[in-house]
């Protein structure tokens, strides 16, 4: 079992290296709002990734893999959610308009959209779904009660996503704050949101 956890911690770490749509939304968050909004958007992120793993775990997943219609439909789903955050970050970038400050009600909010542009962004996307039903179940060691064990590692890939995006969002928190100038931000939104657009454009072209 140790060797099956440490295998697949490294695994784990692998994948999260690799960007993603969550990549760019946490690292726009981060350096266009700051940090804790930043963080907000990780926590969000690794629930959609838990979610998934959950989903393996009890075979919910499985139906991306058996059925075609439900692939295409959650897939077209998360195309239309990276689309339109790309189009209201565009929008965003032509009005040049400063991240919301002031008010601790105001700053909640903003958490809470945070957070759920982090879920949908990774529970919207059908590769994820897809990924956790093919990869979790290749690190059960022989013998070991099968569900337990799969709950288990659903948990240790959202922990291990967490531990590679908090730096990354410490970063991107001082990038941004060096970063002041309004300029610099509005050319920030329009990259990240054209980045946005092209992986949702390839997300529902792609087969």
């Amino acid at each position: 079992m140790l060797t099956s956890v440490l295998a697949f911690v490294g695994a784990a770490f692998l994948i999260a290296m690799v960007p993603g749509p969550s990549t760019v939304v946490i690292l726009r968050r981060a350096v266009v709002n700051g940090r804790r909004t930043g963080m907000a958007t990780v926590l969000g992120n690794e629930c959609g990734v838990l979610l998934w793993g959950l989903a393996a775990a009890f075979g919910l997943s499985a139906l991306l893999l058996a059925s075609q219609v439900a692939y295409d439909v959650t897939r077209m789903t998360g195309a239309a959610v990276l689309v339109w955050m790309g189009t209201r970050a565009l929008w965003q970038a032509r009005r040049a308009r400063q991240p919301d400050q002031g008010s601790a009600e105001g700053a909640a909010v903003s958490l809470r959209r945070a957070f759920r542009q982090g879920l949908v962004t990774n529970f919207a996307n059908p590769k994820a779904g897809v990924f956790a039903v093919s990869f979790l179940p290749q690190f059960v060691p022989h013998g070991a009660p099968l569900l337990p064990t799969l709950l288990a590692f659903s948990v240790i890939w959202a922990v291990v996503d967490l531990i590679w995006y908090l730096p990354l969002v410490w970063l991107a928190g001082r990038v941004g704050r060096v970063l002041q100038r309004q300029s610099v931000r509005r050319r920030m939104e329009q990259v990240s949101g054209a980045v946005l657009i092209g992986l949702g454009v390839r997300l529902a072209t792609e087969s």
